[in-house]
C-alpha cells in the first residue's frame, strides 16, 4: 500500500520492571532524516533502533522519542558519579581562581550531565534491549498505519486525477485531426490569394509540399501515445505499494514535457486552453506526491 511520509505512531508497553513510551512524527523529505530523543539508559542503542526503523521507512523526517519510567523497587537504581562530579567541580573552580573570580557552583546542573549518570550492569540488559525494540517495532507499525491511511487518500486523489488527465489526452487527440483539416485550408487559401495577386496560380505540388511540411509541424500522435503511456504508468504506480514518491515524480516530469510539447505543436484556442488545464492539474499531483514516500 502507497504510503504518506507524513504520521504519527505512539505505543505504551509494560513488563515488571519498566514503562516504555514511544512517540514517532514525520513529515516529507527527499531522504530518510532520523532525530533521536533517548533517555540516557538507551542513547547507546540509537545503532540497534535505526536497523529497525529502516525496516519501515525509506524517505521522510522522522523524529523517534523514548520515555522510560522504572517502577519502584524494579532493579538498581541510577547511580550518580560523584567523583567524576567534584573533580568536575575542582576543575571549574581552579579556573576561576585563575581569573581572580568567585565561583558558586549550581548542583543542578550537574545533574543534567548524561556522563554523571550510570546504571549499573545487570543481568538481563540483552532482554531489555529486546523489549526496547519490540516497544519501537510497535510504534513503527502504528506509525505505519496512519501513514497508510494517509496514503490510500492520497492515492485515490491522485487516481481521480490521472483520469481527468487521461479524458483530457482523448480530447486533443480527438482535435488534433480537425485542427489540421483547419490549418490545411487556411494555408491553401493564403497561397491562392498570394498567387492571385502575383497573377499566377497555386501548384498542387507546391501546395502538397507545403501541406507535408505543416502536417509534420502539427502532428501530435507520438507525445500523445507516450502521454497515454505515462498516466498508464502513473496508474499502475499508485497501486504498487511503498517507495513509489520518486517514480511517481519523474513520472509527472515526463507528462509536463509531453504536453508542452503539445501545446508548442498544436496552435489552437480550444486546445491551448486544455493545455493550461492540464499543466495545473499535474502540477497539483506533483504538490501531492511530495508527500508520498
Amino acid at each position: 500500500m502507497m504510503r504518506s511520509m507524513t504520521g504519527f505512531g505512539r505505543t505504551v508497553m509494560e513488563d515488571a520492571d519498566w514503562t516504555q513510551i514511544w512517540e514517532i512524527r514525520s513529515v516529507n523529505s527527499r531522504h530518510l532524516d532520523l532525530k533521536w530523543r533517548l533517555p540516557s539508559q538507551a542513547r547507546g542503542l540509537e545503532p540497534r533502533f535505526e536497523r529497525v526503523l529502516r525496516r519501515f521507512a525509506v524517505r521522510g523526517r522522522v523524529e523517534i522519542s523514548l520515555v522510560l519510567q522504572q517502577r519502584e523497587g524494579a532493579g538498581p537504581a541510577l547511580r550518580f558519579d560523584a567523583a567524576q562530579a567534584s573533580a568536575m567541580l575542582d576543575a571549574v573552580a581552579a579556573l576561576a581562581d585563575l581569573h581572580g573570580d568567585v565561583f558558586e557552583p549550581d548542583y543542578n546542573r550537574l545533574f543534567a550531565v548524561p556522563s554523571l549518570w550510570e546504571r549499573p550492569e545487570e543481568e538481563g540488559d540483552g532482554d531489555m534491549e529486546a523489549r526496547l525494540e519490540e516497544g519501537l517495532a510497535a510504534a513503527l507499525e502504528d506509525w505505519n498505519e496512519s501513514r497508510e491511511t494517509e496514503g490510500a487518500a492520497l492515492a485515490a486523489d491522485l487516481a481521480a486525477r490521472a483520469a481527468r488527465l487521461g479524458d483530457w489526452v482523448a480530447l486533443m487527440d480527438e482535435r488534433a485531426p480537425a485542427i489540421r483539416e483547419e490549418r490545411f485550408a487556411i494555408l491553401r487559401e493564403r497561397l491562392s490569394d498570394a498567387l492571385e495577386a502575383a497573377g499566377g496560380e497555386l501548384e498542387e505540388g507546391r501546395f502538397l509540399q507545403e501541406m507535408v511540411i505543416l502536417a509534420d509541424r502539427l502532428d501530435v500522435s507520438e507525445e500523445l501515445t507516450r502521454l497515454r503511456a505515462h498516466l498508464d504508468r502513473l496508474t499502475e504506480l499508485l497501486t504498487s505499494g511503498a517507495d513509489a514518491g520518486r517514480k511517481l515524480d519523474f513520472t509527472l516530469q515526463e507528462c509536463f514535457r509531453e504536453i508542452a510539447t503539445c501545446g508548442n505543436k498544436i496552435q489552437d484556442a480550444h486546445v491551448s486552453r486544455v493545455v493550461v488545464d492540464f499543466k495545473n492539474e499535474l502540477e497539483k499531483c506533483r504538490e501531492q506526491v511530495q508527500n508520498v514516500e
